[in-house]
């Protein structure tokens, strides 16, 4: 089922090339939501995005950040691979990988985990592992891991760009499937951590639309999820008035 042996509890795989097929390499978790970027010059298709969830350390205090990283063609992760992390100047991300450049990047179908993780520090911290090839740690109940360091740095710009390249990947179970109320929490994260770039009103509206596939698809954790954000942003508004 695996090349290379297990490490760390983990199923591992030893260096070979890129992420196969967007969230979900080797069908052993199939993809969320991918978001594409058109080329240069309107030539096609050349970036893709995708919503992941990434563990960097500060000293040994652990955070968990939804980061979108970018994929090139063939937009597959292996290990080898390299991809793109773009973090706000403010970020933990950012400071931790300047301070240490390793981390790992998830692929996960726990919205709740992405929810919490968006817009703000999760207490208590979810089940970790050690990383195997990296001082990292890896979110126990995540579909895939990758082990990831720091290869270059672009500072130009309001973000900067870290270039990472995979140097483990651990397969930990199946993802779930698609499912719609999980894509609408995706969404509704995104919309609560641009709360200060966009009217309250425009979420609040969005909100209404979105509340309406998590009923009607969703399970206690996407309800769960979705209750936990709008909450986020009534209070947010509750603050700014």
């Amino acid at each position: 089922m695996e090349r290379g042996g297990v490490s760390g509890g983990l199923l591992s795989s030893s260096p070979s090339p890129l992420w196969g097929g967007g969230w979900g390499e080797g069908f052993f978790c199939l993809p969320p939501p991918l978001r594409i970027g058109e080329g240069a010059g309107g030539r096609g298709y050349s970036l893709m995005i995708l919503e992941g969830i990434v563990t960097t350390l500060s000293g040994d205090a652990v955070n968990i950040a939804p980061m979108g990283p970018r994929l090139s063609a063939p937009y597959s992760l292996q290990a080898g691979s390299r991809f793109e992390l773009r973090p706000f100047r403010t970020a933990h991300t950012f400071a931790n990988l300047l301070s240490h450049p390793e981390g790992v990047l998830h692929v996960s179908d726990d919205v709740l985990l992405l929810a919490r993780a968006a817009v703000g520090t999760v207490e208590p911290l979810p089940p970790l592992l050690p990383a195997s090839a990296i001082r990292g740690r890896v979110l126990a109940e995540a579909c895939r891991a990758y082990e990831f360091r720091v290869v270059s740095m672009n500072e130009r710009g309001e973000r900067v760009t870290f270039l990472a390249e995979v140097v483990q990947l651990h397969r930990l179970r199946d993802f779930f499937g698609f499912n719609r109320a999980m894509h609408a929490v995706l969404e509704a994260a995104i919309l609560a951590t641009r709360i200060q770039l966009l009217p309250l009103e425009e979420i609040e509206r969005e909100y209404e639309r979105l509340s309406v596939i998590v009923a009607k698809t969703g399970g206690p954790r996407e309800q769960e999820a979705f209750a936990f954000l709008r909450q986020y942003v009534r209070e947010e508004k509750a603050g700014s008035g």
